[in-house]
């Protein structure tokens, strides 16, 4: 009997229809342990996003937009359960903790109160599927990951305690094997050493799935999706991506770290330090090879497409047009870091620093405004990152075609472009 972690992202618990097909998918694993990571439903972490700036802003509009929460969840429990009166007191129990902190003054900090509201979004997911599973005849058991992966309180983008982490994944997740076949927990979320809820991040379920991974020495992880597996470019996006059968450990973290969707940047290294491989399989064919990804990689990739879009670009230079010396990177770096920004791309020059940022209103506000008191600071907004890792000029020249390159970085095997979209212009006959 082996033991596997299974991640099912929102897509994959987004309906009635879609869990059960998670039900098939971990029915046909009998003969193995599973550790279910379960991400909220659907869009509900963007709903409970719009609760959160409703809260903190007090726009009278949050008591409405939690009761669609509620009421989405309910409708999913009607087409699940013939009984759903027990798995629906478990919510309402999960609904009260978003009530009693949305009756209060706010008085906690915007970071803080997004991990104790958006966090609620795994608690529902993860309840609805462990009783549908256990419905079916699974022998499942729910476990609350904020009692195994402990973290700091640098909140929406909370750092893992290892070392306590380790400990309690060795009690709390083998101990409840012991009892059970199916444990379903949650990703993305984790919690202080005093209990206050914390979130790794953005999308960070995979992040979970691989932290568990690691802690409980899995023979094997695997990410279901709804592509076929890893592809050179995002479907939605660009015509005929192609699949890519293996990839080394490698080669993900370099196209994870650059943006590519299929999988959280942070993943891969927990599973690389234990080779455990990673199969990243498609959720409606189960039987589909999909992506693996281990040690052992491909010789040659085609060339792979990564777009980031709603990106800022920020140019910093002296106000004496002195040079952009060792201090004031060093300054620059430390606001960086104090506004938790992240760069996708910098270039420095004699007289200016150039970043280029993931767009969030709030921290590049605030980082600009207290750059602009030793620093000239000018930004442009609305832009694309485009990395394509092992480029071709063909592959190139296709992507820029009425595009206005702002910014280019070339090195190795990577090139990456900060970009706007203009206008094709046409000569009037």
């Amino acid at each position: 009997m082996e033991l596997k972690v299974f991640k099912f992202g929102g897509a994959s618990v987004r309906d009635a229809e879609n869990i059960k097909n998670v039900g098939d998918i971990v029915n046909s694993y009998r003969e193995d342990k599973i550790l279910i990571v379960v991400s909220a439903m659907g869009k509900t972490t963007n709903a409970l996003e719009e609760i959160v700036n409703s809260y903190y802003h007090q726009t009278g509009e949050v008591a409405t937009k939690l009761e669609k929460v509620k009421a989405d969840h309910y409708e999913l429990l009607k087409a699940l359960f013939e009984d759903d009166a027990a798995i629906k007191a478990e919510l309402n129990d999960l609904f009260v903790e978003i009530d009693w902190l949305i009756e209060e003054d706010v008085k906690d900090s915007f970071d803080y109160i997004y991990d104790q509201i958006v966090s609620v979004g795994e608690l529902l997911s993860s309840r609805i599927l462990n009783a549908y599973l256990s419905q079916i005849g699974l022998d499942s058991s729910w476990l609350d990951v904020r009692d195994i992966i402990k973290t700091d309180e640098s909140y929406r983008g909370a750092k893992v305690d290892w070392d306590n982490t380790l400990t309690l994944a060795d009690t709390g997740i083998n101990q409840a094997f012991k009892s059970c076949n199916v444990i379903v927990t949650q990703g993305f979320i984790g919690s202080t050493n005093d209990n206050q809820t914390t979130t790794l991040g953005r999308e960070g379920s995979d992040f979970t799935a691989s932290i568990l991974s690691y802690c409980i020495d899995a023979k094997e992880m695997c990410i279901w999706k709804d592509v076929p597996g890893v592809l050179t470019a995002d479907p939605r996006l660009f015509k005929n991506p192609i699949k890519l059968d293996k990839l080394s450990y490698k080669e993900a973290i370099e196209m994870t770290y650059y943006g590519a969707k299929v999988i959280h940047p942070k993943t891969i290294k927990p599973l690389e330090n234990k080779g455990i491989k990673l199969y990243v399989k498609p959720f409606n064919d189960p039987q589909g090879e999909g992506t693996v990804i281990s040690a052992i990689g491909s010789d040659h990739y085609p060339p792979v497409i990564v777009v980031e879009p709603d990106q800022v670009l920020i140019s910093i230079s002296s106000n004496d047009f002195s040079f952009i010396a060792e201090d004031h990177l060093a300054m620059i770096f430390g606001m960086l870091d104090k506004y938790r920004l992240k760069v996708n791309l910098m270039r420095n020059t004699a007289i200016s620093f150039i970043v280029c940022l993931t767009k969030e209103e709030d921290r590049i506000a605030g980082f600009k405004e207290e750059l602009e008191k030793q620093f000239t600071v000018t930004q442009e907004k609305d832009l694309e990152l485009i990395t394509v890792r092992h480029y071709n000029d063909e592959t190139v020249s296709n992507l820029i075609k009425s595009k206005m390159v702002l910014l280019e970085e070339r090195h190795m095997s990577t090139m990456q472009m900060v970009i706007r979209q203009v206008p094709l212009q046409e000569r009037i006959e």
